[in-house]
């Protein structure tokens, strides 16, 4: 089933996500290669697909996994989260419609 992962960053938190881009990275590859992931992308902090110094204030990433519980261990051991970029992590069965 897919899953909507909705993560809003930590006040202040563009450094801490810069050092752990690389290991998130790495983690959204594998799960690319699996052919798990429909989208997944940060929310730019202003009305601009290039926020420049305004950073992101967050990301969604709508993957397939076994169940709620395997979507939530994932987001719970990506470096995002162990590192405190992400303030607030919601995860959510997802149904697609279109396209």
């Amino acid at each position: 089933m897919l899953y909507a992962i909705i993560a809003e960053d930590s006040p202040d938190s563009q450094e801490r996500r810069k050092q752990a881009r690389p290991a998130h990275m790495k983690r959204m590859e594998e799960l690319l290669d699996a052919g798990r992931v429909i989208l997944a992308g940060p929310f730019p902090a202003i009305d601009s697909p290039d926020p420049g110094p305004a950073g992101v204030s967050g990301s969604l990433i709508v993957a397939e996994f076994d169940s709620l519980e395997d979507a939530r261990a994932w987001i719970d051991d990506d470096p995002y989260v162990t590192t405190g970029v992400f303030e607030t992590v919601s995860v959510k069965p997802f149904n697609m419609v279109l396209p």
